[in-house]
């Protein structure tokens, strides 16, 4: 530590110190090297192929709903209407119902 007019240089060189940069640089490495393998992966990534395409899990998941809706409609009149699950399905049934709902109001 010298005293140079007014002020402190403090400029320790001591053997110990070139080891630690030498670590800090391996850690730099390490670090660089964990960067750029987690960019390759991100573009790895970007690149993915469906299984089953957007539009075709569209179709299916409008397809289920339309399923489950005549599914609903057949227990709905036939187990719990007391009547014909094959009635359900039939427009006659549907027609009377139409005129029941209108000629209420």
């Amino acid at each position: 530590m010298e005293y140079v007019k007014g002020q402190v240089n403090s400029q320790v060189t001591t053997d110990n110190n070139r080891p630690q940069e030498a670590t800090h640089e391996k850690v730099r490495k390490q670090r660089y090297e964990e960067e750029t393998t987690k960019q390759k992966s991100k573009q790895k990534r970007l690149v993915r192929i469906r299984i089953i395409p957007i539009w075709l899990r569209l179709f299916i998941i409008a397809a289920l709903i339309a399923i489950s809706a005549i599914a609903g409609v057949v227990i709905g009149y036939g187990v719990i209407g007391s009547g014909e699950p094959e009635d359900a399905l039939k427009k006659s049934t549907w027609q009377h119902i139409i005129d029941l709902v209108e000629k209420q109001k």
